[in-house]
């Protein structure tokens, strides 16, 4: 990842903010279950002390001290659980609540960047850190049938827009099911506000929660990066510009709303080719009609789309309206 030094340090402070934070909450809880468990204290004294002696002993070549160490700190732990879950405590309540347990929130795992290191350095760059606010709202979780239809019916499929939209949802689901292990693309598309984006997050989420990197950008963000790193001269361009191909999974949203032009078409159809090449899967939405994605981004992209994409049409009232409709109905009791 392409990071100035600057974004560098700043993302190293953040770690070092919440390995901080992270201690001061072990304190707290460690005193305030010392005054209610008083001897929880107590054992954790002679643990220490055990553990003191046992080492002086062993430096002195005792080599039992080792098996009798074991054998005394295996009984008082178990003493400690005990306690512990009597009292309504988990096992690990004296455990710092990492953020990520993988690398225990220092951003490394041996000499590597942790998977949250990489992500935190794409929010960064793309200014994107407001997404982990947005999919705690839109996920699979909060998802509802209930704006979909049974009585709206696709003349081409005979399907319901209640239907088209549970098949797409299993199909988000598999989507996020056999990531790591099949190379798939989604294509959705339909009118304004049936659920499209909505989608789109509800997968970012699952991914990001099992440590793969994603990039969500509406079509013109994508297209300013690509133009920035083609005519532009800044320092870390070509960077940024690489991150687009090398991520896990890369969401266009609104795709075109963008001003559309040669530039942005034969872009576009880079991106898309580049990333299909690598097997590297990708996520778009659009308001357009297939007729107009094909006479806008040329017949090849098309192809490439209808090929390697499972696409799926949305239909139904507009959700947002609904919402709308619904507080005001509330509001009018």
């Amino acid at each position: 990842m392409a990071l100035s030094n600057t974004q560098y340090n700043i993302l190293l402070r953040r770690y070092e903010a919440k390995q901080l934070e992270n201690q001061h909450i072990l304190m707290e809880r460690v005193q305030a279950v010392y005054q209610e468990i008083p001897r929880l204290a107590e054992i954790d004294q002679i643990i220490s002390s055990l553990s003191i002696q046992q080492a002086k002993k062993l430096i002195d070549g005792n080599d039992a001290a080792l098996t009798e160490l074991r054998s005394q700190l295996g009984e008082l732990i178990c003493e400690k659980k005990k306690l512990l879950a009597s009292h309504g405590y988990p096992n690990d309540y004296f455990e710092p609540p990492y953020g990520c347990p993988d690398c225990q929130d220092t951003g490394y795992i041996g000499n590597q960047k942790c998977h949250c290191f990489r992500q935190a350095a794409i929010d960064l760059v793309y200014t994107q850190s407001n997404i982990r606010q947005i999919l705690d709202i839109e996920n699979f979780q909060h998802f509802s049938f209930d704006y979909y239809s049974e009585d709206q019916l696709n003349p081409a499929t005979g399907l319901s827009s209640l239907a088209t939209a549970q098949n797409a949802v299993h199909t988000c689901l598999e989507f996020v099911k056999t990531f790591d292990s099949e190379f798939r693309n989604l294509f959705f598309y339909g009118d304004t506000g049936i659920g499209k984006t909505y989608l789109s997050n509800c997968v970012a989420k699952e991914l990001l929660d099992s440590g793969h990197s994603v990039i969500y950008f509406t079509a013109s963000s994508l297209f300013h990066i690509l133009e920035k790193n083609t005519f532009g001269r800044e320092q870390h361009s070509s960077g940024d510009y690489q991150n687009i191909f090398e991520c896990d999974l890369l969401i266009i949203d609104d795709l075109g709303t963008e001003l559309s032009n040669s530039f942005t078409v034969s872009q576009f159809f880079l991106c898309l080719n580049e990333r299909i090449l690598r097997r590297k899967s990708t996520i778009i939405s659009t308001n357009l009609a297939l007729g107009q994605l094909a006479e806008i981004y040329s017949e090849r992209t098309f192809s490439r789309i209808s090929s390697s994409y499972t696409m799926m049409k949305l239909f139904g009232n507009d959700i947002r309206i609904q919402k709308k409709l619904q507080r005001q109905s509330c509001q009018d009791l």
